[in-house]
């Protein structure tokens, strides 16, 4: 398995009240299969395969003032020094990084305006196997109020070049990885700014997106399994695109390229 680049995403996992619940939502609705761990320091946690391939997991809230949520995961060959250049930057360490076995070592962090990230430093599991195809992962976005304040966090913490759209002015900029021309060709990710379509009350968070084949097919499926849609399938330059809210109340995005 290839190793991954800092600052890109490397693997995505949901905090559920029941997994087994999410297993059969997922397992629905991307195909996916799944492998239950027995390793004590993951404790449940239950790997999710879409044709063989790792692309996520899903695990058990252990505490249920946590949110159900999907997190998103950014490699580090560091995660000691990564953590250290989040605090200098303004940015906090959520839960100190732990090593998980040989698999690697994991911490969270939170943003300035408190979106939560997690930091994995890939050991025996690097992270996706599939990425970029039907049923996997292929982008994150996080949702900020103050550019000001969180453009410079992710661009000193992870080096990443960054660019505005040019068809959104100040709303959406993507960020490459370090040695990339930034840009939409070479994003890994980016920053949506929060506006006044979305209810005041909505934190800083980062949303997690599938690819998939036929976006209005899979937003209906979402429904019959006891979903719903936050927003409803719209078309975008990058494809058609939904957000949805799994049966348990953890968001996500699915995106069908142009092509399809």
């Amino acid at each position: 398995m290839a190793g991954f680049a800092e600052g890109v995403p490397c693997w995505v996992d949901a905090q559920l009240p029941d997994v087994e619940a999410g297993k059969r939502f997922y397992g629905a609705l991307f195909d996916w299969t799944f492998e239950d761990s027995t390793s004590p320091e993951q404790g449940r946690y239950a790997q999710a395969y879409s044709e063989g391939r790792a692309v996520a997991a899903l695990a058990p809230k252990r505490d249920g003032r946590m949110p159900t949520v999907w997190n998103v995961y950014f490699a580090t060959p560091d995660a000691y020094a990564l953590a250290r250049r989040i605090r200098a930057e303004g940015g906090q360490v959520v839960t100190e990084p732990t090593p998980v076995g040989p698999f690697g070592t994991v911490a969270l962090a939170a943003d300035p305006e408190g979106a939560v990230f997690g930091l994995w430093q890939g050991g025996t599991r690097p992270g996706f196997e599939k990425r970029g195809e039907p049923d996997s992962f292929c982008w994150t976005e996080v949702y900020s109020r103050d550019k000001a304040l969180v453009d410079p966090f992710y661009e000193a913490v992870f080096g990443y070049g960054g660019a505005d759209l040019a068809d959104a002015g100040d709303q959406f900029r993507t960020w490459s990885p370090v040695g990339s021309p930034p840009g939409p060709d070479t994003a890994i990710g980016g920053r949506s700014l929060v506006t006044g379509q979305f209810p005041a009350e909505m934190p800083a968070h980062f949303l997690v997106y599938f690819n998939v084949t036929d976006c209005d097919a899979v937003a209906a499926a979402a429904r019959r399994l006891g979903g719903r849609l936050r927003a409803e399938p719209f078309d975008i330059p990058y494809g058609r695109m939904a957000v949805v809210v799994d049966d348990q109340g953890a968001v996500f995005a699915v995106l069908q390229d142009p092509e399809a």
